[in-house]
């Protein structure tokens, strides 16, 4: 389990923004979690290139995943590794519907597996938009 000081590093990297979806953390009423990208069930280690900021939607529909099914080829694909990949290159975001639409195999398939347009993430989601908190 991350430490207290694990915490406020990964979440100032993060600029206190789920490294996922990009929830706002500040218009939440607790911290946001510090998951392990390659999770402890597969060996992955505790340290700082191997840690991101995720609000509770995301790290929980992610739980051990490392992959998910990508929808338009029905192939595994690994799913986005915010350590490694820029959210630009496998995401983006429709401004007139507040989807979540991935790019590549890997960001359509971390776009399902996360449900990263789930009705309670997307409602929120244009909430925060017309807020201008998002993204």
């Amino acid at each position: 389990m991350p430490s207290p000081s694990a915490y406020a590093f990964v979440a100032e990297r993060a600029g206190h923004r789920c490294e996922y979806c990009l929830a706002p953390e500040a218009l939440f009423n607790a911290p946001f979690e510090v998951e392990h990208i390659v999770p402890l069930t597969r060996a992955g280690p505790t340290v700082a290139r191997n840690l991101a900021l995720a609000c509770r939607s995301c790290n929980a529909h992610k739980g051990g995943a490392t992959v998910g099914i990508d929808p338009q080829s029905r192939r595994t694909a690994p799913l986005f590794h915010p350590r490694r990949e820029a959210w630009d290159d496998h995401f983006a975001l429709e401004t007139a519907t507040g989807l979540i639409v991935g790019q590549t195999a890997t960001g359509r398939a971390t776009v399902r597996r996360l449900a990263m347009n789930a009705p309670r993430a997307l409602g929120a989601r244009l909430i925060w938009m017309a807020l201008h908190w998002y993204p």
